[in-house]
């Protein structure tokens, strides 16, 4: 059984002037959702065991602040560069090379692309993925490798939208 978080990054910042696309930061309101929706995760006691980030520093916060707040070994985050100005296949074949070792695992990354690899993946999501979203797909391939040959199921679904007084 194989578990994937796909989380969209936190809102960026977007007041600096001349900033190229993968330097801009989170915005107060980002860095705020980020330790909300990580707080809420480790409620329900989930751990990864591998965290991948693309390399915007929008996306890396993002993971920073999860992995801080789930206990997760900072020194342990991946950082893939096919993960920014990428395609859906870009994104399939960071899953597909997966380590076996590798039970859960988050990856950090940006729309649209990470709402296309979840609706690539189950049936169930036809959502968009907002800022700070995570979708939690379940797969009861053996291998990451064949995780396109099963029937994958939606196991999370949630965003900072859905805890306005938090």
């Amino acid at each position: 059984m194989k578990t994937l978080y796909l989380i969209r990054h936190a809102k960026s910042d977007w007041s600096i002037e001349n900033l190229h696309d993968i330097d801009r930061p989170l915005n107060a309101r980002g860095y705020h959702n980020a330790h909300q929706m990580s707080f809420i995760l480790k409620t329900k006691k989930f751990m990864p065991d591998l965290i991948i980030s693309s390399p915007a520093i929008r996306a890396i916060s993002t993971a920073l602040i999860f992995s801080r707040n789930l206990d997760y070994n900072l020194s342990k985050i991946a950082i893939k560069k096919s993960l920014y100005e990428s395609s859906v296949k870009d994104y399939i074949d960071c899953i597909l090379g997966l380590s076996e070792d590798c039970r859960s695992v988050m990856i950090f990354g940006h729309n649209p692309i990470i709402t296309d690899c979840a609706n690539s993946l189950t049936k169930s999501f036809t959502e968009e993925i907002p800022t700070t979203g995570i979708v939690g797909i379940q797969s009861k391939a053996p291998k990451w490798k064949s995780i396109l040959d099963q029937l994958n199921e939606l196991i999370y679904f949630d965003f900072p939208k859905n805890h306005p007084n938090e």
